[in-house]
């Protein structure tokens, strides 16, 4: 059923406007024809009267329910109105009109039944509602000339009137054909393509074939070049299928004739001696002579007549041209522009989505990078210190030794916990269920041991509501950036004692490492703003900040480091 605001609704409310003016017009016209007999005043009244009543109770029908579909409405009021006026045209046309020598005004109704049937079907209702029509009048015809021989009958008359419908109807016919053309591309252009496939060839031919359709094209070429690529993409639609090839930047240089660069235009005739161009222009539609496209890219593709369309975006340039199609006009130019800028706008969803693609690997390879270098590396080379003391062990305390390999191997077993959970968060999706993990608290204690125990540097741990909205990536986070702030304060800051601060606070996790070293080789208190632009303090360490959203400050003093980092506990993607 229709929807009360499709097109087919606003058409009623057109024709029941257009039924009522009508049958008060035909009354009208009865009381001012001076040759009406007085004989058949009470019938020459009655039937337009009822009608009137009848168009009056439709039209209040639509006006009482403006919310309801029409549903089949349309079509029985037609019929009924084809019978209704083929009675008219008998009644008052045969016994009346036609037998005094006046002029019928009762044509009127079939031009009306005809530009009803053109609102509701378009060409098809034209065309089934005219042959009605004139097997009407043909009907009238064969009985006044046959039946009643009244020598008053005017059979000319009669058949002038049908020719007159007959034009009505080819021109309303013609008129109901571009509407449903119209409708026929707007609709599609409404079921444009919103998936973007992954694959790009996919994707050429999805946004090829479905322009084609619209445009009406046989064949569709479209060249465009990506980002800074030097190369030209040249993707051709040959009725289903797609040819897809690089071409060198110069090969065709430059594609379109220079007047016509910035500009959309049709040419019927590409092969003429001096082909006649029509483009769009800020001043409307201009005319230019000359040959529009490159002459080698002309005759590779055998081009005779082209619509050529801008793609503008903002990760491609190029042309979409409509090759082969006959009888193009102004409003092809206009089509074939919203058409171009869905293309464009379908093919720069999939270069900016495959671009954001590329940046999150790059980012995760950041990440993972980061995490290898402030974990296992780490533990790597408090391992290597270790297997030194050990080996010094060896020959003077077997028994520290063998205590301290111990201590290695408990060490080497928490790396591959770690690295094990490192590697199940890489994994799309795991094959079994999670592993349970340490709360963020017993992960820092017991990093706090493993510190003291590499590096010899006391820690002093200090922890407030941990658990408080902090997210398993954010703490994964938290751990990585007071792994790598201790082991700095150890291997460089050469400090004897560190103290950490953990905790949430107003809505942010707030970490604070501090130790009695030689502090960092600048003195003062510096922002992140200042230690991005200066590019002073620990890299990896405030590159890890920054990635989570973020900030870190540091004060440096020849006693010593103090490190204050905030994280926002809401984070997209952790």
């Amino acid at each position: 059923m229709d929807s009360p605001y499709s097109p087919q609704s606003r058409a009623e409310y057109l024709i029941a406007a257009g039924r009522v003016a009508l049958a008060a017009f035909i009354l009208l016209a009865i009381w001012l024809d001076p040759f009406e007999p007085a004989k058949y005043a009470k019938s020459a009244y009655s039937f337009p009267t009822a009608y009137l009543i009848y168009a009056l109770l439709v039209a209040a029908l639509l006006v009482l329910r403006p919310d309801a579909s029409v549903g089949r409405l349309p079509l029985i009021t037609h019929v009924f109105d084809l019978a209704v006026f083929s009675l008219f045209i008998y009644v008052f046309s045969i016994f009346i009109y036609f037998t005094e020598g006046a002029t019928s005004p009762f044509i009127l109704y079939y031009v009306f039944l005809l530009l009803a049937a053109t609102l509701r079907w378009q060409w098809r209702g034209t065309l089934w509602t005219a042959v009605a029509a004139l097997a009407m009048f043909i009907g009238m015809g064969v009985y006044g000339a046959g039946v009643l021989r009244d020598p008053a009958f005017d059979l000319p008359g009669v058949m002038i009137h049908g020719l007159y419908l007959g034009l009505v109807a080819v021109f309303l016919g013609v008129l109901g054909a571009h509407e449903h053309r119209l409708r026929r591309e707007l609709s599609m252009l409404s079921e444009w393509p919103r998936s973007v496939p992954r694959e790009a060839r996919s994707l050429i031919r999805e946004v090829l074939e479905h322009a084609a359709s619209i445009l009406g094209s046989p064949r569709l070429l479209m060249a465009w070049q990506v980002g800074e690529e030097p190369c030209l993409n040249l993707a051709l639609w040959p009725r289903g299928e797609i040819h897809w090839s690089r071409e060198a930047p110069g090969t065709f240089l430059p594609l379109v004739a220079e007047p016509l660069a910035d500009a959309d235009f049709l040419c019927q005739n590409v092969r003429a001696a001096v082909p006649t161009v029509l483009h769009a222009s800020p001043a409307g539609l201009q005319r230019w002579r000359g040959s529009p496209l490159h002459a080698t890219l002309q005759a590779w593709f055998a081009i005779s007549a082209v619509l050529s369309l801008r793609l503008r975006g903002e990760t491609l340039k190029g042309r979409l041209l409509s090759l082969d199609r006959s009888r193009m006009t102004s409003d092809d130019l206009v089509l074939g522009e919203i058409v171009a800028r869905l293309v464009t706008a379908r093919m720069d969803h999939f270069y900016l989505l495959q671009g954001l693609q590329q940046a999150a690997v790059t980012e995760e390879r950041a990440r993972v990078a980061r995490d290898l270098h402030d974990g296992l590396l780490q533990s790597l080379t408090g391992v290597g210190l270790q297997l030194e003391t050990v080996r010094r062990l060896l020959e003077e305390d077997p028994q520290a030794a063998k205590e301290s390999l111990l201590e290695i191997q408990r060490l080497i077993a928490t790396q591959q916990r770690d690295l094990r959970f490192l590697v199940h968060g890489l994994k799309r999706a795991p094959l079994g269920p999670p592993e349970a993990e340490p709360r963020l608290g017993a992960r820092l204690d017991e990093l706090a041991k493993r510190i003291e125990r590499d590096w010899g540097l006391r820690v002093e741990l200090k922890k407030e509501h941990l658990e408080a909205g902090i997210s398993k990536g954010l703490a994964d986070e938290i751990y990585h950036i007071t792994s790598e702030a201790l082991a700095n304060a150890a291997r460089h800051a050469k400090a004897s004692v560190v103290g950490v601060e953990v905790g949430v606070q107003d809505n942010q996790a707030r970490i604070v490492v501090a130790d009695n070293g030689a502090g960092f080789p600048f003195r003062g208190h510096y922002d992140h703003a200042a230690l991005a632009d200066m590019n002073l303090g620990p890299v990896m360490l405030r590159e890890r900040i920054a990635s989570v959203g973020g900030s870190l400050s540091i004060n440096s003093t020849e006693s010593g480091a103090r490190l204050e980092i905030t994280l926002p506990l809401a984070q997209p993607g952790v």
